[in-house]
């Protein structure tokens, strides 16, 4: 384990506390382990590596910025995806956020089943079925607040990403 990859699960392990605890992840946090990324990058492996860091960096903001626009997320998502970019390179946060978007739909489908209220939803689900497969146009018994109800995306973030870690950054499905 090298000193990027230390500094990788130093930067999950604050902010998936920061993210649970404030539903914040911090430019305090993110920036200067940015800085560190390039530089250490630019010292290891010169002007390709500084290059790779770059680039990383932009795939990863790349990849969440358009659910951020649409409100699914928000801007420290955002930058923490980019930042784990900057540490490892493209090909790296590729096969991150593929796991991160599994892991993210694990947790959303989790957390809706098992708030308050889940049998009254899962009750309106299935007359909904019933509804559609005999041809009548039924609610589906989902409240607005149902929808505006969000997670700390951080920690998928940070799961999949440790996924990748642990599979030497290789898809394994």
């Amino acid at each position: 384990m090298d000193l990027l990859d230390m500094i990788l699960i130093l930067l999950l392990i604050v902010c998936v506390i920061t993210d649970i605890r404030s539903r914040k992840i911090y430019n305090k946090v993110l920036f200067p382990t940015f800085l560190l990324a390039l530089t250490l990058h630019l010292v290891q492996s010169g002007l390709p590596g500084f290059s790779n860091s770059i680039l990383g960096l932009l795939t990863g903001l790349g990849l969440l910025l358009i659910p951020y626009l649409m409100g699914g997320m928000g801007a420290g998502d955002v930058k923490l995806l980019a930042v784990i970019g900057a540490i490892k390179g493209v090909g790296f946060v590729l096969v991150s956020a593929l796991y991160m978007a599994l892991v993210g739909g694990v947790l959303a489908l989790c957390i809706l089943l098992f708030r308050r209220g889940v049998t009254s939803r899962l009750r309106g689900i299935i007359y909904w079925l019933w509804g559609w497969k005999n041809g009548a146009k039924l609610s589906l018994g989902i409240n607005k607040d149902d929808y505006k109800a969000t997670y700390p995306y951080g920690v998928a973030i940070a799961i999949g990403t440790l996924i990748s870690f642990g599979l030497d950054g290789e898809i394994f499905l």
